[in-house]
């Protein structure tokens, strides 16, 4: 029945009819699509993407912070994949390794010497990589003789992956209260955002706030049992979250104090997000271990990884300690020969080189959104960027759970797929739109994503300032494909 009425009213087309039958979509409520189909996006061009309806979009957010290059080099990326189907299609990496797997580790070495790192564990992904991190981390303690090491510390609100290990990092009550009890322990301390912090004004009293919980929770849950201490260089979930000065260069301190991995999760703010090779080069971060993954392939393939120093890496490197953990799919031929083909345009084109010389214009007109009242805070670095929407500016009143839910699903959305942009509107802490265009993008397409979100705001704030009373009945209405 439903699928007639699809057909018949809804105007789905068969592949919709098909997607909403048999399709289980990640972090999705399928009642959203009761009175409409799923969109499905047939094709991208350029800086943008095509849905099954012809109707083009901005990629505002890179697909999800993936696609650094645009939808502009497929062909080219391609032929590269072409190449190595043709030598060979498969190959594990279990005693034996491929041309493409050495070459990706040189080149990702290579950029990372700056920050030590020296050895290399592929996998499919960014959920994966952290999976593969807090293994080598509980190996490296027991290598050490320091078995009792297995909490960790991680960082309110943030996403780190939503494997059963990787979610223990994560912390999202609502991704995680479903699984519960999960396997590590893991303490949670707060996360760098300024605007609601109490020192948030005063950076370096913001700094040591941060730094003296961090402290604290690593003496109550008992010095020599902590094993890791995970962070963005900046934080996603929650909007952008930049670190004050002196922050990274703290939590060094005190991993060192401790005998403590410092891991860094550069699932996004690799390859460029934020200008650099790795966001830790922006922020003088010393890590032990850098996961990562998105920007590798830029979004052309699956692909994900583990760096690691020579300190970490010794024991196994060594022989002394075989790493007991490895995955079919780990540094694919198809995904690392597509790796190499994403570095070489990185280089060639000057993309990080784009995001930098941008990066100036980019937060200037982001900072004239100011003008809408419900703008509360703008932050953010190279093209990685967060607006933190309030009730009031003044007081940084937030909107509650309805009201949220009605600004971004019931209001926000709707204007932003009218316009034609792509984002994340993201209720994962306070309502923030996200922004992570490709690196590719130049001033005039950032000029009109800002546009698109100073037009979207503004039709938002003149329906709450006339409408207050009928908002909350409004909460409910279906959002749009901007969907936190």
């Amino acid at each position: 029945m439903w699928e007639m009425f699809a057909k018949q009213r809804l105007g789905a087309s068969a592949d919709q009819v098909s997607a909403r039958a048999h399709l289980l979509l990640n972090f999705t409520d399928f009642s959203d699509f009761e009175d409409r189909p799923i969109p499905i996006m047939v094709r991208g061009d350029g800086l943008e993407v095509i849905d099954s309806n012809g109707r083009r979009y901005l990629d505002g957010l890179s697909g999800l912070f993936c696609t650094n290059l645009g939808h502009g080099y497929g062909a080219e990326v391609g032929a590269a994949a072409q190449r190595q189907l043709s030598e060979m299609v498969y190959s594990p990496n279990w005693s034996l390794t491929h041309p493409a797997a050495v070459h990706l580790a040189e080149r990702l070495t290579d950029a990372a010497e700056p920050l030590g790192m020296t050895r290399l564990f592929l996998t499919s992904g960014g959920g994966e990589a952290v999976e593969a991190a807090w293994k080598l981390v509980r190996q490296w303690h027991l290598a050490n003789g320091q078995p009792q090491r297995h909490k960790a510390i991680a960082r309110d609100l943030a996403y780190h992956g939503t494997s059963l290990g990787a979610l223990s990092f994560t912390g999202l009550d609502d991704c995680r209260e479903p699984f519960l009890p999960l396997p590590i322990p893991v303490s949670f301390v707060s996360n760098t955002n300024a605007y609601r912090h109490a020192d948030g004004g005063d950076e370096a009293a913001f700094t040591r706030s941060l730094l003296d919980e961090i402290h604290r929770t690593i003496i109550r849950e008992g010095v020599d049992e902590v094993a890791m201490l995970i962070a963005e260089p900046i934080q996603n979930s929650g909007g952008a979250f930049v670190p004050p000065a002196g922050y990274w260069a703290g939590l060094r301190e005190l991993c060192d104090r401790y005998g403590i991995l410092l891991v860094a999760d550069e699932t996004i703010s690799a390859f460029g997000r934020v200008g650099e090779w790795f966001g830790s080069m922006r922020f003088d971060a010393r890590p032990d271990i850098i996961t990562f993954a998105k920007g590798a392939t830029a979004g052309h393939a699956p692909l994900g990884g583990v760096l690691l120093n020579d300190r970490v890496a010794e024991p196994f490197a060594s022989g002394a300690l075989t790493y007991m953990h490895g995955l079919t799919f780990s540094g694919h031929p198809l995904s690392t020969a597509i790796a190499l083909k994403v570095l070489d345009i990185y280089d060639r084109e000057q993309v990080f080189e784009n995001v930098r010389a941008l990066e100036g214009h980019f937060e200037s007109k982001l900072q004239e959104l100011r003008a809408n009242p419900l703008v509360g805070d703008i932050r953010g670095a190279g093209f990685f960027w967060a607006i933190e929407l309030v009730k009031d500016r003044e007081t940084r009143e937030m909107f509650n759970e309805a009201e949220a839910k009605w600004l971004l699903r019931g209001e926000l959305s709707g204007h932003m797929d009218e316009l034609g942009l792509l984002c994340r509107l993201d209720d994962r802490g306070e309502p923030v739109i996200q922004l992570s265009p490709p690196l590719v993008s130049d001033a005039k397409t950032l000029d009109r994503i800002v546009s698109i979100i100073g037009e979207a705001t503004d039709r938002a704030h003149k329906t709450w300032t006339r409408d207050r009373a009928r908002i909350i009945k409004t909460s409910g209405r279906r959002p749009s494909i901007n969907v936190a």
